[in-house]
C-alpha cells in the first residue's frame, strides 16, 4: 500500500475538536469557530453573518457544523449567505471537521462554520 502524505499549503488544518472548543493549526479556539484559509477565530453563532459574508470573494461555500448531530441551518443564516452566492453544506460539526480538511487539501475554495459538540459524557 502507497502511503501520501497530507499537505495543506494554502490552508490551516482542524486538527482536532471536543466538547466546546475546536484546535486549529496547533490554537485552541473555545465555542463557535470559524475556518478559512487566511486563518481562525472564534465564531459567535448564526447571529454573526457578516463574519461569512465577508469572506465571499475568498470561498465559494461553507460547511456548516451544526455541532454533535446534523441540524437545520437557520433559515434567516442560510438566506443571507445564499443570497451572497455562498453556498451552504450543513453537517455534523465532526463530519464538517473532516470534511474541511479533505477539500482545502485538495486547493478547494471553502470555510468552516462551526458550532462545538456538546460533552456527552455521563456522571
Amino acid at each position: 500500500m502507497q502511503m501520501t502524505e497530507v499537505t495543506y499549503e494554502d490552508a490551516i488544518p482542524i486538527d482536532s475538536y471536543g466538547p466546546g472548543f475546536f484546535r486549529i493549526g496547533g490554537e485552541i479556539i473555545k465555542g463557535g469557530a470559524i475556518i478559512h484559509s487566511k486563518g481562525a477565530r472564534s465564531w459567535a453563532g448564526y447571529e454573526d453573518v457578516e463574519s461569512v459574508l465577508a469572506l465571499k470573494d475568498e470561498i465559494d461555500f461553507v460547511l456548516m457544523g451544526t455541532g454533535t448531530n446534523m441540524a437545520p441551518v437557520h433559515s434567516a443564516f442560510r438566506e443571507t449567505v445564499e443570497a451572497a452566492g455562498i453556498g451552504v453544506e450543513p453537517m455534523a460539526s465532526p463530519s464538517a471537521c473532516r470534511t474541511y480538511n479533505v477539500l482545502v487539501s485538495e486547493g478547494r475554495r471553502v470555510a468552516a462554520v462551526m458550532l462545538p459538540v456538546e460533552d456527552t459524557a455521563k456522571e
